[in-house]
């Protein structure tokens, strides 16, 4: 089969949406399929491209069987609400001239759109209308949605009503064009549902983890060694993107109040948006830490770095996204606690793993679970088996990319 994936985010990013289609793309060629990739130079999660690519130059790479082209993106320093739609835009429009060229030439047999960006789903949805191919999109989650309920767009006002309705209006107009659309959560597919999407189009295809990539060490991580962190002292990690959907305000907060337990160190790993407000949050706590991006080779060690793992999240994107990082928690046996409400994904699956679940936005409760969990070494022994056997049976890669390939008839 060929197949056009159309995305953002692409390898060598290390978290987030290009990491998985990145893996995704390597996998289906080990299946025997010709793909096209029309993707942008990595730049995130630090909002910069990377040294070695150009912002402003169409680049193709051409293998036996995968044809790489990156378009020019504007990546903006800062990014605000209309900055990050001028810079999704920007994506769009270098990159619609591709795809009809890829559509009529190279006559693709699916056109898969990953989201975000949404803003390029009109083109992906056209190229595959005009190479006769089936039109599917892949949500990894609702970037409207999310920044709306964030309020990245302006404040509630009249005006923004409008806005959304308008937005509203237009994309239950776009989602009816699409064969299938598929999305990473239970809830979310609920989500489109209520926008208007039948249910026979829609497919749940979750994120994945390689259990045999990522897995628990039977030694000290070498990454703990090398930061010479005593082997009794509790390391409280967060390894992924520092975006405002991220919510680590609460992970900083949480260490201003344990400030008295020596015993406890948190290690912030990543980067992203509001790093830096992170940091000047952070200045003074000596329980603080803070680590670069890790490249891939060592993720596995540094997941392996903490004995207890924290998933903030805002409780306005509940249910928008679903963080990628929480399959890589588990495979490494991690024992995790997350903040998230009742019944949503993410309280759903780190429950069923095992782990602990308190509410957003409350930093003393948050603080109380570290605490009580950094005390109770058996809990956490409990824990991580439970999330190791969690993430084998419902996350593993070729499970999950198998039954994706089972839906597109192959």
């Amino acid at each position: 089969m060929r197949i056009l994936i159309y995305g953002l985010n692409y390898a060598p990013e290390l978290t987030g949406i290009g990491k998985y289609t990145g893996e995704m793309t390597t996998w289906l060629l080990e299946q025997g399929h010709e793909i096209c990739v029309i993707t942008t130079p990595p730049y995130y999660p630090a909002w910069q491209i990377w040294q070695g690519y150009s912002a402003w130059w169409y680049s193709s790479q051409q293998s036996e069987r995968l044809q790489l082209i990156r378009c020019p993106l504007w990546v903006p320093q800062s990014p605000s609400g209309l900055k990050r739609i001028l810079h999704l835009l920007s994506f769009a429009l270098t990159s619609f001239p591709i795809a009809l060229w890829q559509s009529l030439w190279w006559r693709p047999d699916l056109v898969l759109i990953v989201a975000p960006a949404i803003s390029s789903a009109p083109g992906g949805w056209l190229a595959a209308r005009l190479a006769g191919a089936e039109a599917w999109l892949h949500i990894q989650d609702f970037e409207i949605d999310a920044a709306f309920e964030m309020g990245m767009l302006g404040s509630d006002t009249q005006q923004k009503l409008s806005v959304r309705n308008l937005v509203k209006t237009l994309e239950r107009w776009l989602l009816r064009r699409f064969d299938r659309i598929s999305t990473i959560a239970i809830p979310m597919l609920k989500r489109l549902e209520a926008k208007g999407v039948e249910p026979n189009r829609l497919v749940l295809f979750p994120n994945w983890v390689d259990p045999e990539v990522i897995y628990p060490l039977t030694e000290m991580s070498p990454i703990r060694v090398e930061l010479e962190i005593p082997i009794d002292r509790i390391v409280v990690l967060y390894a992924g993107n520092m975006g405002k959907k991220q919510g680590l305000e609460i992970a900083i907060e949480a260490a201003k109040i344990l400030i008295d337990h020596a015993e406890i160190l948190f290690v912030l790993c990543g980067d992203g948006a509001i790093r830096s407000e992170l940091e000047q949050s952070a200045l003074g706590l000596e329980c603080v830490k803070f680590l670069p991006l890790q490249p891939v080779e060592r993720l596995n060690d540094l997941l392996n770095l903490a004995d207890i793992h924290i998933l903030p999240q805002r409780a306005d994107v509940a249910d928008l996204v679903m963080p990628s990082k929480l399959g890589g928690i588990l495979a490494c046996g991690g024992a995790s606690i997350a903040t998230a409400y009742p019944n949503t994904e993410v309280a759903n699956v780190v429950l069923a793993a095992g782990g602990i679940v308190c509410p957003p936005d409350d930093p003393k409760q948050f603080a109380e679970q570290i605490l009580a969990l950094a005390q109770d070494p058996s809990k956490r022994l409990m824990m991580q088996h439970s999330a190791r056997n969690y993430s084998i049976e419902h996350l593993a890669k070729e499970k999950i990319l198998h039954a994706f390939q089972i839906q597109l008839g192959l």
